[in-house]
């Protein structure tokens, strides 16, 4: 991919949602270009229209208008089959909550999203290995998620997200479930990590603390999308 096409290109969204009698309009028409190894912040309230912004770019809802393209795909006119193969294969997602399996082992929580995208069972344990000694979890491999400190749980699903290679990372407020402190040593490895797997990343965040970690920062008022 060159630096002239975008891994994520929003053009003209609108999203609108029945609110009583009346209709409430979150996002009125919003263009965004995201090239390859950006990280883009966007802030704001909540309510604003944040989520809203990283639910649609990550194909899991359908806006009421505009396209969305991935590395110059436009997504929204597929099928909700191919949908899912480009949300599986090019959309890495964190949230704030980690949403790991409580059965499995940080390796395994990172192995299984590769699996069920088509690597072997040794391939993808090798790679979460890789990811998770990056993240300083080396050590940490074989405990389950209640054996780690809500920062390793979050090391963890920032691992899961990058293992399938994605072109695009949506984090939603990744770090706010997480102490000040915890919060800045996470987002650290979040940044590190993107940042050396070439991964562009879309991040909604209320701490202001990370705009300096940010490319570009934008917040949504109004439905539309300003500069920061």
């Amino acid at each position: 991919m060159n630096k002239k096409t975008p891994t994520l290109s929003i053009r003209g969204l609108h999203r609108s949602f029945r609110s009583g009698d009346g209709v409430l309009e979150v996002l009125k028409g919003i263009d965004l270009d995201i090239y390859p190894g950006e990280m883009i912040g966007l802030v704001g309230p909540s309510g604003c229209g944040k989520s809203t912004l990283l639910h649609a770019a990550g194909l899991l809802e359908k806006p009421n208008a505009g396209e969305v393209y991935i590395a110059g795909r436009e997504c929204l006119s597929l099928s909700d089959n191919a949908r899912t193969a480009i949300r599986r294969n090019s959309i890495g997602v964190v949230y704030q909550f980690h949403h790991l399996m409580r059965e499995l082992t940080a390796l395994d929580n990172v192995a299984l999203p590769q699996m069920i995208a088509g690597r072997s069972q040794s391939a993808a344990r090798r790679e979460a290995e890789r990811l998770l000694s990056i993240l300083g979890l080396g050590e940490r491999l074989a405990h389950q998620p209640a054996q780690l400190s809500g920062g390793e749980q979050q090391r963890v699903a920032i691992a899961r997200a990058i293992a399938n290679k994605p072109q695009i990372l949506l984090a939603d407020e990744p770090t706010g479930n997480l102490d000040p402190n915890t919060s800045g040593n996470v987002f650290q490895s979040l940044f590190d990590l993107t940042r050396l797997e070439g991964v562009s990343a879309l991040v909604a965040t209320h701490n202001m603390d990370l705009i300096p970690y940010m490319d570009r920062v934008f917040t949504v008022k109004e439905g539309k999308l300003i500069p920061y």
